[in-house]
């Protein structure tokens, strides 16, 4: 049950990461501009972003621009580019392949994978997060050794919502992967048995169990072993006493069939077994 709840955690965290991934993705809040010493006219406002560059007017005005030319643009902006959209890919891959592996879900029910699927999409998530943040941290840095250079005020940028966004995003995404990953520590799997799944109710209200569940599961409860290893043993007792009994009565034979008939009952566990 606590590693249902870590991989639901976990997924829920990925997803906010993935979302937060296409967002800083998309959007030219990278860096914007640094009003600071004589530059103080907020009139216009530049941001530049992975794919376009913008000016917001203090009319209301907002003109983009995208970039014309691939081959023409800089080292460090196509890495980005590239990185970001793989690790968006790889957050979708991971939420498809985390949707499969989950305990919470009715995929590959009965299946000795299944903890493994779970644990190959927090994998996934892992390397989504690592892929953004890469990017992330090297804009940023950039942004902050521009800012405190000797290059003009016009020329100098401070860093922009999109970077926020795509830290704490990665973050989340990492974090979700590694909740995600704890799938590989399930000991069920280990030993050879499959995962319990969890039943549900149906449209009577009833309490079900997925179909393909195994009618046997592979770990009975303890109470019934131990009943059925003391089962001989009580019934011994139970026909010494009743012997040893009717030796020594005087009471008729139908008085001790009933008798006999209630020792041996009481030999019996409340589970069936003798």
């Amino acid at each position: 049950m606590a590693l249902a709840g870590l991989e639901l955690m976990g997924f829920f965290l990925g997803i906010f990461g993935m979302l937060g991934t296409l967002v800083a993705t998309l959007l030219p809040y990278w860096a914007t501009s640094a009003f600071i010493g004589p530059n103080i006219v907020t009139a216009v406002v530049n941001m530049k972003g992975l794919w376009m560059e913008c000016v917001y007017q203090s009319t209301g005005a907002f003109q983009c621009e995208t970039y014309n030319t691939m081959l023409g643009l800089t080292i460090d902006l196509q890495a980005a580019r590239a990185m970001m959209v793989i690790s968006s890919i790889f957050s979708v891959l991971a939420c498809v392949v985390s949707t499969m592996g989950m305990q919470c879900t009715t995929c590959m029910n009965g299946s000795s994978a299944k903890s493994k699927v779970a644990g190959v999409g927090g994998s996934l998530f892992l390397l989504a997060g690592l892929m953004s943040l890469i990017p992330v941290s090297w804009k940023t840095h950039e942004v902050v050794q521009t800012f405190y250079s000797t290059l003009p005020a016009s020329l100098k940028f401070e860093i922009g919502d999109c970077l926020y966004v795509g830290m704490a995003s990665s973050l989340m995404s990492m974090l979700g992967g590694g909740l995600l990953s704890a799938s590989f520590c399930d000991d069920s799997d280990r030993s050879g048995g499959t995962r319990r799944p969890y039943p549900y109710p149906d449209h009577t209200g009833m309490w079900r169990m997925p179909q393909g569940t195994p009618h046997s599961m592979p770990f009975p409860p303890v109470t019934l072993q131990k009943a059925a290893n003391s089962g001989p043993a009580n019934k011994k007792q139970t026909l010494n006493s009743h012997t040893s009994t009717s030796t020594h009565s005087n009471v008729p034979a139908l008085d001790s069939r009933k008798s006999t008939q209630h020792n041996a009952a009481a030999g019996y566990d409340a589970t069936g077994y003798v």
